[in-house]
């Protein structure tokens, strides 16, 4: 429970004057990348930032691009526009600004509750349950011992999401498969009800193991030493209410890799089978022959 009381407090950002808000960043033991900041928190705290400057209404939108890796050892400066109030929709830009330069841009918008049409893809199937799956680092030793050191560091260390992955092959030099994969996950305690928390820790959840998806296929994984890899941009789109802290199905895959880029999607399902959210992100997947480009 402490690791994820530390998650919420980061996501209470400090108020330096209207529209302005500061942050501090994860601790070294779970972040996701040594050496910078994990884009989820920047997502998660830019969303926390410009929910502060709207009342009564729910984000459902937000679209970002990471501009530059985060420094883990300095604040991070959330600089909140109001573009436009408006009477069903408003919209807001964040900008997360370190050392005097923009590292993360977004846009997010919020819409007035209204009844309309419904449709959506259903839950997908044979998908078991998360009852049925363990955490990574609940697994047999005879099973961790045979996944490489920095796939076994990353599913292991501690973290405020509990994640339980319905399969790992990709990393044990299984077969190339399809770019898909399922990933159940919870947030490691309960959250208070606040409506506008749980959406930032889905914000921040939804960067996890993403950009993962487009190397599946290809049997390899951005975890690995001969990848070069890191978020462009993300796109998320909240569809209605939820609990992070609740089973949710994050079901993945990828359409497209080339150019050293690749796409990645995924569809955000609770327990009931409702669909919760949309993610969407294109990431850097070089393949590194030499120095890695800067």
């Amino acid at each position: 429970m402490s690791t994820l009381a530390e998650l919420v407090s980061l996501l209470d950002l400090e108020t330096l004057d209207l529209n302005l808000f500061r942050a501090r960043n994860a601790p070294t033991d779970w972040r996701t990348h040594v050496g910078r900041v994990f884009g989820g928190q920047v997502l998660a705290q830019a969303l926390v930032a410009a929910q502060r400057t709207v009342e009564g209404i729910d984000a459902h939108s937000m679209h970002a691009y990471f501009l530059l890796p985060g420094d883990p050892r300095a604040p991070i400066i959330y600089e909140t526009e109001r573009v436009r109030d408006g009477r069903s929709f408003t919209t807001r830009r964040v900008v997360a600004v370190q050392h005097g330069r923009p590292i993360f841009v977004m846009s997010a918008s919020f819409h007035k509750r209204e009844e309309g049409f419904e449709h959506q893809l259903p839950l997908p199937e044979d998908v078991p349950p998360p009852e049925e799956l363990t955490t990574v680092a609940s697994l047999p030793e005879e099973i961790l011992g045979k996944l490489p050191e920095q796939v076994r560091a990353y599913w292991t260390r501690p973290r405020p999401v509990e994640l339980r992955p319905v399969s790992l092959g990709h990393y044990s030099g299984a077969p190339p498969r399809r770019s898909v994969q399922y990933i159940w996950f919870r947030a490691a305690g309960v959250l208070p009800d606040e409506p506008g928390l749980h959406r930032a820790v889905l914000a921040y959840t939804s960067d996890m193991t993403l950009l993962e998806t487009a190397l599946v296929t290809h049997g390899n994984s951005v975890l690995g030493e001969n990848i070069q890899g890191a978020s462009l941009d993300h796109a998320l789109w909240l569809h209605r209410p939820f609990r992070v802290d609740d089973w949710l199905l994050y079901a993945q895959d990828s359409p497209f890799a080339g150019g050293a880029r690749g796409l990645a999607r995924g569809l955000i399902y609770d327990r009931a089978g409702r669909l919760v959210a949309s993610v969407a992100q294109e990431g850097l997947i070089r393949p590194i022959t030499s120095s890695p480009i800067v």
